[in-house]
């Protein structure tokens, strides 16, 4: 029998590594926020990191995605939204290089997943709706795992490892087993195996799917920080109240098809064709109320009570106009709001429900 001595360097590397259950990972590490390797004075670039080329992918007679076409720029956060069985996640997979197009292309940085998949997958990290972890390991093995797996060693392997346990807040049970952290803690894991090799794009699929609020919040909190930081962030989620606040641009997708792209002020709009507005008022209500209905643009006048419900199709300069008017009748209103349309009642309007 061979006994093969050990390498000193990497009995050093797995010495320090260690260590880290026991040092504090913000004094460890003088660098310790998330900087993606093209950040340092980042600036908007004109290139999109994500460009998604006429895609098809079809399975049998199923066309699970046609002719989807977008583009996420450097520093962006891209709200993908769609039933189940819409082709998010078929998408995704095509973007992260593991699965192939029937037709098409999906760039990362200038460079095709499809010809191109070693360098996109060192540019690229990707956080996949429910994968497993191995109980038996802690956060520190688990992402040093993933580090040396992504070609990192040495002192960078080190120092990766710390600083995504100490941007992910996992520094302090960075010795703790995965098999006892909570939902929360193992999500904030996983992202921190998607972005220890410090990617400029970060792909997730459904990565808040089951947090409590708490979660949540401190999950779309990291996401943030990381576009801040120039990385182009593709998301999906059902979730929409949540993407309607993290998202610069969303796109809906149903059947395969891109329904609506654009950002989520620009989707209500094109997608509205007026705005409920609420009046209330000290007394005359049925007075009002006839009022209201003989005024051009206004429709679905309803009273409830001392509050009048309408439809009014128009803009602000509209309801403007239309408050003004009360007032010049002599009508006591109290209060005068219109209803915001919502990322779900848009989503609502656009989409059929239809599955494949």
């Amino acid at each position: 029998m061979i006994h093969k001595m050990p390498n000193k360097s990497n009995t050093n590397e797995s010495a320090s590594l260690g260590s880290l259950n026991t040092l504090s990972v913000s004094s460890a590490v003088d660098a310790i926020a998330y900087t993606p390797t093209f950040a340092k004075g980042f600036h908007q670039a004109s290139t999109p990191m994500i460009e998604v080329r006429r895609l098809y992918r079809t399975f049998g007679k199923t066309e699970a995605v046609s002719d989807l076409s977008f583009e996420v720029m450097a520093g962006q956060v891209f709200g993908f939204i769609g039933p189940n069985g819409a082709g998010k996640t078929t998408s995704m997979r095509i973007l992260a290089t593991l699965e192939l197009p029937t037709y098409g292309d999906a760039m990362i940085d200038g460079l095709s997943s499809i010809n191109d998949p070693d360098l996109v997958r060192k540019r690229m990290g990707f956080m996949p709706d429910g994968f497993g972890t191995y109980p038996n390991m802690d956060c520190v093995e688990y992402l040093d795992f993933f580090a040396r797996a992504y070609g990192l060693v040495g002192k960078d392997r080190i120092n990766a490892v710390k600083r995504t346990l100490a941007f992910t807040g996992l520094d302090k049970i960075a010795s703790k087993s995965i098999r006892g952290l909570s939902k929360g803690m193992r999500q904030r894991l996983c992202l921190g195996r998607a972005i220890v090799h410090q990617p400029k794009v970060l792909i997730l699929d459904e990565p808040a799917n089951g947090l409590d609020p708490r979660a949540r919040i401190e999950l779309r909190q990291l996401i943030n920080q990381l576009a801040q930081e120039g990385v182009a962030v593709l998301v999906s989620s059902h979730i929409l109240t949540e993407l309607a606040e993290m998202c610069d641009q969303v796109g809906i997708i149903e059947r395969g098809k891109l329904l609506a792209v654009g950002s989520v002020a620009d989707i209500q709009a094109a997608s509205s064709s007026g705005r409920e507005v609420r009046v209330r008022l000290v007394s005359r209500m049925e007075e009002a109320s006839q009022w209201l209905a003989s005024q051009s643009h206004v429709s679905l006048v309803t009273v409830e009570g001392n509050s009048i419900s309408l439809q009014l199709a128009g803009d602000v300069s509209d309801q403007s106009r239309l408050l003004r008017g009360l007032i010049q009748q002599n009508f006591d209103v109290i209060e005068f709001a219109s209803k915001e349309r919502s990322l779900e009642d848009v989503f609502m309007q656009i989409t059929t429900g239809a599955v494949q």
